[in-house]
């Protein structure tokens, strides 16, 4: 997820982080300073409700102007299971090779 405060906030002319604080106390979020300005630079991993429907009333928006959901490829790891390897052949691409018995030999003299 990208987090947009920061640009929503600006938008909507407010540049310092303190100046949210009265605004969240008055919608019944007390958070300090320090709190505020951490929500702003950083992406949050989780969010209350309550407080992304207060940031939301502030700032006049919806939650999908303050969250974009973002897709990631994240690498396969290796199984060496697959045809496309490095060497061109995958596991399922090797046979075995079908033993031979030999009987051992007799030598009689």
């Amino acid at each position: 997820m990208r987090w947009h405060l920061r640009q929503v906030m600006a938008t909507r002319g407010i540049f310092h982080t303190s100046d949210m604080v009265p605004l969240l106390a008055d919608r019944g979020i007390h958070m300090t300073r320090q709190y505020v300005h951490k929500l702003v630079t950083n992406a949050p991993s989780r969010i209350n409700t309550d407080l992304l429907a207060a940031l939301c009333d502030i700032l006049d928006c919806q939650p999908n102007d303050l969250l974009e959901p973002v897709a990631t490829q994240v690498e396969q790891a290796r199984t060496g299971t697959d045809a496309n390897t490095e060497e061109g052949l995958g596991i399922g691409d090797l046979r075995p090779i079908r033993a031979t018995v030999r009987r051992p030999y007799e030598h009689n003299e």
